[in-house]
């Protein structure tokens, strides 16, 4: 029986637990039997003996889950075997986030997580943490949502040279430079309508900014690279500056404009809107995310999916746990 403790009960963590729910018969056909010992928010908990819909229950009727055990609480007890970390990201000090998962690998426990500032801040200490104690860290969640990017480069494309990776990391900034390509409107005017329809934060600086492009792309670096580089050492510039006319131009010669995030083998590391060919497999529409990988053997090859999203961050979530205990090969 494999126990499961969840820090995080916002969007991403209920659709993890919802996910572990109701595909539970396909889940356990993969990595056996399981259990959900603790869930726990920012206020509250839940732990012991309940069922994962007793913790919506709580969070729909009362607002919050009946306990008031903190994460530190139930990460010190060690009534599980993996913690899925899925608490907000902050790039710059990867907390509180940094601290529950570096506590979790000390105790030789494993960890999955959605949580990108963490691995920005210190991927190679947790690393090495890992490594030292006898436990695993997942992070196929931190970029790209469902597209299985990390695992691709690592697994199939193994043996592979990977030269240069190129990709479009942020589908709210690709909704916004869609939608001005093809109505040539301001930008100002589509984030607000694209605020309206809940694509862009109330505060979107974030996302237009670039800012989660290029944590992603630290991500992607150190994992694929084998770097040891941080946020502040990406060039990154965003689109707020983008203007209808730059479009008309584009289109006229055969571009599109994209904010594109590149690494590659001789250490670059951008975030910046570039011209893309409108042939090219990055000219993509729409709040989807694609990254296009440069290899010696394999050549180039292109992946494209939902980077965003309850369910499709789930499906990176239990991916990981399929590869820690799959084939109920468990511990």
């Amino acid at each position: 029986m494999i126990k499961i403790a969840m820090v995080g009960f916002g969007t991403v963590g209920r659709g993890f637990a919802r996910a572990l729910a109701e595909n539970r018969e396909i889940i356990e056909k993969k990595i056996g039997k399981y259990r959900v010992t603790a869930i726990c928010d920012s206020k509250s908990s839940i732990t012991g003996d309940f069922r994962i819909d007793e913790a919506f229950k709580h969070k729909s009727e009362r607002g919050r889950l009946p306990e008031s055990r903190s994460a530190e609480e139930i990460i010190e007890e060690g009534n599980f075997d993996v913690l899925i970390e899925t608490t907000p990201t902050d790039v710059f000090s990867g907390e509180p986030g940094l601290s529950y998962i570096k506590r979790t690998l000390k105790s030789g426990r494993d960890v999955i997580t959605s949580n990108k500032g963490p691995l920005v801040v210190a991927y190679r200490d947790l690393m090495r943490l890992a490594e030292r104690h006898g436990a695993r860290i997942g992070f196929e969640a931190t970029v790209g949502g469902a597209m299985p990017v990390i695992k691709m480069i690592r697994d199939e494309l193994a043996g592979n040279r990977i030269k240069r990776l190129r990709g479009i990391l942020n589908g709210t900034t690709n909704y916004i430079l869609s939608r001005m390509e093809k109505e040539k409107a301001p930008y100002p005017q589509i984030l607000s309508e694209a605020q309206e329809l809940g694509i862009a934060e109330a505060d979107p600086g974030y996302d237009v900014e670039g800012i989660d492009a290029g944590a992603k792309l630290v991500i992607l670096a150190n994992s694929v690279f084998g770097r040891n580089v941080r946020f502040q050492d990406v060039e990154i510039r965003g689109i707020t500056r983008i203007t209808p006319e730059a479009f008309e131009i584009a289109v006229e010669k055969g571009y599109t404009i994209r904010l594109i995030a590149e690494a590659d083998e001789n250490g670059k590391l951008e975030v910046s809107p570039r011209l893309v060919k409108l042939t090219n497999p990055l000219a993509i529409y729409g709040t989807l995310n694609a990254v296009l990988i440069e290899t010696d053997l394999a050549g180039e090859v292109f992946v494209i999916g939902r980077g965003a999203g309850e369910k499709e961050t789930a499906s990176a979530l239990i991916s990981d746990l399929v590869d820690f205990y799959g084939n109920g090969s468990f511990g």
